[in-house]
């Protein structure tokens, strides 16, 4: 990811200097959706492992991250 981001910066300081060819362009989008996937992929699974819990340490996860995270335990289950 480390080399993505780099690459990523390096296009848009040429970018923000002389200006990028059609494949130059093509190449910067195609790493910033890249970035993004993995960003994304790296939240969700953050968020998967999430519990909320309030001051008396009562679990006030939200139902909807709760179903998702059942969901995604069966996932693992049927993968295994």
């Amino acid at each position: 990811m480390k080399d993505i981001l780099k690459r990523i910066n390096e296009l848009a300081q040429k970018k923000k200097n002389e200006g990028l060819t059609e494949s130059e362009v093509g190449e910067m989008n195609e790493l910033r959706q890249k970035y993004l996937d993995i960003f994304r992929g790296s939240m969700q699974e953050l968020l998967l492992n999430t519990t909320v819990v309030d001051p008396e340490g009562a679990d006030v996860t939200p139902k909807k991250l709760r179903t998702e995270q059942a969901r995604n335990r069966k996932k693992a289950i049927w993968s295994s």
